[in-house]
């Protein structure tokens, strides 16, 4: 991997890893439209790193006073109630999914999970998902001529049901075009919570599971095209950029609808299986020198 693959892919990295829109499928697309090797999931999970490392200084404050009141709640019954420290637990309960799938599925991930025409599929079906859950929210906060504005979950109505089935949700995202943010924040959506809530939910819940993935994959990163310094380097501009990402999404979601990243996701997900079907992109590229 030369050092301008390596920042091309940091950046794609960082501008496509918060957005529901997968961060996995635009490094292995961007590589397959560059003709350049599938960077392959070793890159992928250690580049993520640096977007995780932006979430722990943009959520700071947030993650310091959810870590205190959980390690406090270890020794102190009476902290056992509040709320920071139920997060801590309800934190590691969502990680759960995605842990024992990531180990079990590992073949699969690094292998015929990155077809290009389930990444299609995917993009499309979840870009459908998405919409329908941005539908149901807006519905609700809005209202309409037969219908009052109803009031939808925040952070504080989660429990472990629903910690649990955010984090099968972040699971999917293990399926290169599903996207981690997409699947929880759409999952928040359809089970009644906030827009807000559900992206600052699906933040704090990919902290563990991307730092044990790009941990995990550390001992992979001199196999094939691969090498440190590269690798190091598109670290560094994904926190970077994904700072930036993170910021304005926060505040875009406030006010905005998902409808942009659903027509994108369907489109790009169209245009890739009429790639594939005119023969102009292989389903495999760049597989067999990676």
């Amino acid at each position: 991997m030369s050092w301008f693959e390596s920042f091309v892919l940091g950046l794609v990295q960082g501008l496509t890893e918060f957005l529901p829109i997968s961060s996995s499928a635009h490094l292995r697309l961007t590589a397959a439209f560059a003709g350049w090797h599938d960077p392959g999931a070793a890159f992928t999970a250690i580049s993520q790193i640096g977007t995780e490392a932006a979430v722990l200084i943009y959520f700071r404050k947030d993650i310091a006073r959810i870590l205190s009141a959980w390690f406090r709640s270890l020794t102190d019954k009476q902290m056992r109630g509040d709320h920071d420290a139920q997060m801590g637990w309800l934190v590691i309960v969502g990680s759960i999914p995605i842990g024992v799938l990531g180990i079990t599925l590992k073949d699969q991930i690094e292998g015929p999970f990155r077809d290009l025409r389930l990444i299609a599929t995917t993009l499309i079906v979840m870009g459908v998902v998405l919409g329908i859950a941005d539908r149901l929210a807006a519905r609700d906060e809005v209202g309409g001529k037969h219908r009052a504005v109803k009031e939808r979950k925040t952070l504080k109505d989660l429990g472990v049901r629903d910690g649990l089935i955010f984090g099968f949700c972040q699971a999917m995202a293990l399926i290169p075009g599903v996207s981690r943010s997409g699947a929880t924040i759409s999952g928040g959506l359809l089970m009644g919570y906030t827009r807000e809530s559900a992206a600052r939910y699906s933040f704090l819940l990919a902290i563990p599971a991307v730092l044990a993935s790009g941990a995990y994959e550390l001992k992979d990163v001199n196999e094939g095209h691969v090498s440190w310094g590269p690798t190091i380097f598109a670290t560094l501009v994904a926190f970077f950029v994904g700072y930036a990402v993170i910021a304005w999404f926060m505040k875009f979601i406030t006010t905005k609808s998902f409808m942009p990243f659903v027509i994108y996701r369907v489109a790009l997900g169209i245009l890739l299986f009429i790639l594939i079907s005119t023969g102009v992109l292989s389903p495999h590229a760049g597989e067999s020198a990676g």
